[in-house]
């Protein structure tokens, strides 16, 4: 299991020959990469910014994906979640896990997804074209996504 959080681009291919050493059994390996929104409700988005706390912020990724790799048979799991100042269309997220089957695997990786949006402490803020920032609220479709795990 990798869990990162960092300010720095990621390469998926690097992390995925990383996730893939040592692991033997595969049948499937499911990626997920998030990028920032260009639009926002709307309007054209800047910039982002994404604040953490840092420790409990590794913490709650760590138990997010026990409870994946308790739930299915995981051979891997790696998530790696982008913090600072981000533009458009950077990438911000990377899930990928590793499993004999594809339908573990893909529900495996949307289910680290579902929860990392609603119990990962991260907290957005985005900008907009006229350099008006606001925070992102919580969305009622992410609480939905994860209630039917």
């Amino acid at each position: 299991m990798s869990i990162k959080v960092q300010s720095e681009i990621f390469d998926a291919a690097s992390e995925v020959s990383v996730l893939r050493s040592g692991v033997a059994l595969t049948g499937a390996l499911v990626e997920f990469t998030g990028f920032v929104r260009d639009i926002s409700e709307g309007s054209q988005v800047s910039a982002m910014y994404l604040e953490h706390y840092p420790g409990m912020t590794e913490k709650s990724l760590h138990k997010i994906a026990e409870k994946a790799i308790g739930r299915w048979q995981l051979f891997g799991v790696s998530i790696v979640h982008r913090v600072g100042r981000l533009g458009p269309t950077e990438p911000i997220v990377y899930v990928a896990v590793i499993s004999e089957h594809r339908k573990e695997a893909f529900e495996a990786c949307e289910f680290i997804m579902d929860f990392l949006k609603t119990d990962a402490p991260f907290w957005k803020k985005e900008w907009n074209e006229n350099d008006e920032a606001a925070w992102v609220g919580a969305k009622e479709s992410d609480g939905d996504a994860a209630t039917r795990w």
